[in-house]
C-alpha cells in the first residue's frame, strides 16, 4: 500500500481508550540514535481486529514486543486488558496470546505434548491442561495428528500449532505478528478463517501484516506506521477512498516495458505512476471515477481452485469438472 497523506482519518464512535482492549498513547522507543517509534496512539476495541500495516523497519515488531512485555518503552502509556504494560507486566502475560513469524513449537514433541506443556507454564492442573489442548486441536483441525511428533508437520500446521498454543491460555488478547508469512495460499486462507472464528467468539487482535488483502479482509480498522510514526488510519474504504475512488492497473508480462507501461498511465490517470517491478505492474489513481483493468487468476486463485484442499490434508476426489472462478474483487 502506498499512503502518500499524513492525514489522519477520524475514529468511529466508540473506538475509544475507554472501551479499548488495548490503549497505546504516546509510545516511543530509541534504540541509539534510531527512533523505533515517535508518539504512537492506537486503540482497539474488544472483539475487533486492528490491523498494523508499514514497510519492513517501520516499528511495528518493537510495538509487538512492548505490548507482549518484552520490550520497554522509552516514553508514554499502553495498557492492555485493562492492565499496564510495565506496572502489571506479570499478570499481563497471562491476558495475551502472542503467535509470530515462525512457528514457536518444539519439534521433537508431538502437537498435544507442545499443547500440555504451555498449559503448564500457565500453572494448570493436568486434567485441565489435557481438556484444553484437546479442545484447540480439534479447533484447529490437528486432532488426527495430535500424537505425531511437530517435525513430520507440514509449515501450516505448524503454524496452526503455534496459533492454538497461543489460545491454550484462553486470553482475551491476542497479538498476531505477520501469522500467515511463508504460508501457501490454502493454509494462509485457512488461517484467515480460524481467526475469524476467534473474533465472532470474542477475541480482540492485533495483527501485522505485509498481506494487503489479509488486512482487507480481517481488519476492522487500519493503522499504516512508516519510519516509526502513525502516518494514516481507517477502514480499508477510507485508506483507499485517500488515493481517490479508483485505481488504472496495468500489469505488464516483459518486466523491461514497465517504464513504458508507467509512461502510458501518466496520461491516463492524476498523479505520478507507481510501479512494482516484483508485480510488473504500474497503477495510477484515476481520474474522474473512471478505471481500466485487465487481470488474469492470480495462482493463488489457481492453487485453490486446483487443489481445493490444505497441502497437509488428504487428497479430494478428482472434479467432475472444472470449476471456473469468478473476476477478482476490485478494489
Amino acid at each position: 500500500m502506498q499512503v502518500t497523506t499524513t492525514a489522519v482519518v477520524s475514529q468511529p464512535s466508540g473506538l475509544t481508550g475507554t472501551d479499548a482492549m488495548i490503549e497505546v498513547e504516546d509510545l516511543s522507543k530509541a534504540f541509539g540514535s534510531v527512533q523505533a517509534l515517535v508518539g504512537v496512539s492506537l486503540h482497539v476495541q474488544a472483539g475487533r481486529v486492528l490491523g498494523l500495516l508499514g514497510p519492513n523497519g517501520a516499528g511495528k515488531t518493537t510495538l509487538v514486543r512492548i505490548l507482549a512485555t518484552l520490550l520497554q518503552p522509552d516514553s508514554g502509556h499502553a495498557r492492555v486488558a485493562g492492565l499496564d504494560i510495565m506496572r502489571d507486566a506479570v499478570a499481563l502475560r497471562s491476558a495475551i496470546g502472542l503467535a509470530g513469524q515462525y512457528a514457536a513449537v518444539d519439534e521433537l514433541l508431538t502437537g498435544r505434548e507442545n499443547l500440555e506443556l504451555v498449559g503448564q507454564l500457565y500453572h494448570r492442573g493436568r486434567a485441565e491442561r489435557r481438556q484444553r489442548a484437546e479442545r484447540v486441536l480439534e479447533q484447529f483441525e490437528l486432532a488426527g495428528a495430535a500424537d505425531r511428533p511437530v517435525r513430520t508437520y507440514s509449515g501450516g500446521m505448524r503454524r496452526r500449532l503455534d496459533l492454538a498454543a497461543s489460545l491454550v491460555g484462553q486470553p482475551p488478547v491476542l497479538i498476531l505478528d505477520e501469522p500467515t508469512s511463508g504460508l501457501d495460499p490454502r493454509s494462509r486462507v485457512d488461517l484467515w478463517q480460524h481467526i475469524e472464528d476467534l473474533v465472532a467468539g470474542g477475541t480482540t487482535i492485533l495483527l501485522t501484516t505485509q498481506y494487503l488483502e489479509e488486512a482487507d479482509r480481517l481488519a476492522h480498522w487500519i493503522v499504516v506506521i512508516d519510519t516509526g510514526r502513525v502516518i494514516a488510519q481507517g477502514t480499508a474504504g477510507q485508506l483507499k477512498d485517500q488515493i481517490g475512488g479508483a485505481v488504472i492497473d496495468l500489469q505488464v508480462s516483459d518486466p523491461a516495458q514497465l517504464e513504458v507501461a508507467a509512461a502510458v498511465l501518466a496520461g491516463l490517470g492524476d498523479g505520478q505512476p507507481q510501479t512494482d517491478p516484483v508485480q510488473r505492474r504500474a497503477t495510477v489513481p484515476a481520474t474522474g471515477g473512471g478505471h481500466l483493468g485487465l487481470r488474469r487468476p492470480s495462482l493463488d486463485d489457481v492453487f485453490m481452485a486446483l487443489t481445493g484442499q490444505r497441502p497437509d490434508g488428504p487428497a479430494p476426489p478428482p472434479p467432475r469438472t472444472a470449476r471456473r472462478r469468478g473476476a477478482r474483487r476490485q478494489g
